[in-house]
């Protein structure tokens, strides 16, 4: 089971994520639920990236998930328009504390969002309409046969809560 971005954050400084067993009583950790937004036609990655795919280009970012377990936003790094990428690998870096960002699909970068580099906040505020990070043209359309519909994501939310 993969670790939450929080988790391997904290990690990487050395430190030790409290499980939430440690924090609240079993009756409360086996009642949670998260609250997380999840939208129905976007396809979304184990890694908290989402891409909605609008002819042959799919716009993407992080999930509302990701975006609370980072915190505040503070940095958005955004990669060149032209440059390929590929189904999950890094493409940029949003910056909390600093959490790469794995492309959902492959293809060339055909646009970023601009917006982001003065106010990277938007990805906290609205991270799944005005937060997007880039848009691709899709070069290899099976990659999203390997990401999770809306249903499958939010039972990998619920289950990481």
């Amino acid at each position: 089971m993969a670790q939450s971005a929080r988790s391997l954050i904290l990690t990487f400084a050395g430190l030790r994520p409290f499980a939430r067993s440690e924090l609240l009583p079993a009756s409360v950790v086996l009642g949670a639920r998260s609250f997380a937004k999840v939208i129905e036609g976007y396809k979304y990655a184990k890694s908290h990236e989402w891409a909605k795919v609008d002819g042959g280009v799919a716009t993407v970012g992080i999930s509302d998930h990701a975006q609370a377990e980072l915190g505040d936003v503070v940095y958005v790094e955004l990669p060149d328009v032209g440059k390929e990428v590929k189904q999950g690998e890094t493409f940029g870096v949003v910056e909390s504390a600093a959490s790469d960002v794995y492309s959902p699909v492959s293809g060339e970068v055909v646009e970023v969002n601009t917006l982001l580099a003065d106010k990277p906040a938007t990805v906290n505020a609205d991270p799944y309409t005005s937060g997007w990070i880039i848009k691709v043209k899709l070069s290899d359309t099976s990659n999203l046969s390997t990401l999770m519909d809306s249903a499958a994501y939010q039972a990998v939310c619920d289950e990481a809560h």
